[in-house]
């Protein structure tokens, strides 16, 4: 395909580069020399410099003949003014990132207008994850497949758990749940496990399921913990608007410490429910005094990556069970991985998500679609939901007779509704959405499974 990204920030350099290594054909429009120069030097894409919402620089850019174009620059106006410019050259798709809450309403009204196809909020994205890890707290991440019907729940397997030591075979027959275990992160190794893997402490796995049988799995593992109810919030960012609306919503009580006078009122002003603190988070006494200690839930949201790896810290330190911690820079998101944090949340890592799996769908209009994707583990693992389409030729064949390639593993079948973790004798049917997790990059069909 041939994409245009405008805007060379944290987005669209990781849209550009895993589009590039996807083979993709890309061009990226910015206005800084410099920015352009570092992509151009290290990625496979051709950089045209000047503002992407003049005209003359999008010819240049070849966006009449671009099957997509994403507007990923700082400013929402540029942004939806960049789509409405491609969509009136002939850019076959749009994808605009649109931050700001209150344009929400009018992005409902006006997509037909700005020639949208997809608006995307990175901030709201991020929100959303924390949301669902704060709801479910024994996880250290949630990804939800097939409109929440499946879930993808990664923890860590503690000292003294009774997964030590367990070969994934017996898994069934000791707990009596259909539970699958389809990654599993032992030091630097990746692995996708068959039946014979065996556990040990210290694994970070990640296993599929729907809702319920998580949750019971869960208990039975006597690794559930208790209901969070306080959340104490460091920066009053976007994401922390967008979070707390949220959990205020699901009955949570929730403190937000923030530097700004101005932003302080606007917030007390949204959320009158909420306790606001005007004070420097990184100020440790302040967070003692605010209740840190006594509270269920951390959050650090400040626009600073490396302060919000050592709030984390700290908070964990003041036996905080729960911190959750926002890292945007692909460098430092490596360390924070190697780091004895909890939750670790990427709202660039989100969104880019978001864009390829509608990009992958793209590319292959006429098979068996991406429907979700999903990077885990460093992004060194996909999971990915396919909806299976008219065409697809190995129907009603049983799993054990598929030539199914290495390192992948059909992790989940929904039929009808219902959640099907696969044994051999299971088979794949039209209309059935189908989660396949892999280390092989770049699947876009569902054919791409077999060897």
């Amino acid at each position: 395909m041939n994409v245009v990204i405008v805007g060379d920030g944290k987005v669209g350099h990781s849209l550009a580069e895993q589009l590039s290594s996807e083979g993709h054909d890309v061009v990226v429009i910015d206005n800084s020399p410099d920015k352009l120069k570092n992509s151009d030097t290290r990625l496979d894409i051709i950089a045209v410099q000047g503002n992407g919402v003049n005209y003359t620089v999008q010819l240049e850019a070849g966006v009449p003949k671009a099957d997509l174009l994403v507007a990923a620059t700082p400013s929402d106006e540029c942004n939806m003014l960049c789509c409405l410019v491609a969509h009136k050259l002939g850019a076959k798709h749009t994808i605009a990132r649109v931050r700001n809450p209150e344009y929400a309403q009018q992005l409902v009204l006006m997509r037909e207008d700005l020639g949208l196809t997809m608006a995307v909020n990175p901030e709201l994205a991020a929100s959303k994850e924390i949301a669902r890890i704060l709801a479910f707290p024994s996880a250290t991440k949630i990804e939800t497949f097939c409109k929440g019907r499946v879930e993808l729940c990664e923890f860590t397997v503690p000292q003294g758990s009774p997964l030590h030591d367990l070969p994934l075979f017996s898994l069934y027959n000791k707990y009596r749940l259909k539970v699958l275990v389809c990654t599993v992160q032992r030091g630097d190794k990746v692995f996708i496990p068959q039946g014979d893997f065996v556990l040990q402490a210290g694994d970070h796995i990640g296993i599929t399921a729907s809702p319920a049988e998580i949750s019971a799995f869960f208990k039975a593992i006597d690794l559930t913990r208790e209901k969070i109810r306080s959340v104490l919030v460091v920066g009053g960012s976007r994401i922390a608007y967008y979070l707390t609306r949220q959990l205020l919503d699901m009955g949570m009580d929730v403190t937000v410490v923030e530097r700004d006078h101005k932003r302080c009122l606007e917030l007390c002003e949204y959320f009158p429910r909420a306790i606001v603190i005007e004070g420097d988070g990184s100020d440790h006494e302040l967070l003692l005094e605010e209740g840190l200690d006594k509270a269920d839930a951390f959050v650090a949201l400040t626009g600073n990556d490396e302060e919000n790896i050592l709030l984390s810290l700290f908070a964990a330190a003041s036996h905080v069970s729960k911190t959750i911690t926002k890292v945007n820079r692909t460098a430092l998101l490596k360390i924070a991985q190697q780091l004895p944090l909890d939750s670790v949340v990427s709202p660039k890592s989100v969104v880019t998500n978001q864009i390829l799996q509608y990009a992958r769908a793209l590319g292959n209009s006429q098979g068996s679609n991406v429907e979700t994707l999903h990077r885990l583990v460093g992004d060194r693992v996909e999971a990915l939901e396919f909806l299976i389409a008219e065409g697809f030729d190995m129907q009603s064949v049983p799993l054990r007779d598929l030539p199914l390639g290495k390192d992948l593993l059909i992790a989940c079948i929904i039929r009808k509704g219902k959640v099907i973790i696969p044994g051999g004798n299971d088979t794949i049917e039209i209309g059935d959405s189908v989660v396949v997790v892999t280390t092989k990059p770049f699947m876009k069909d569902i054919h791409d499974i077999f060897a």
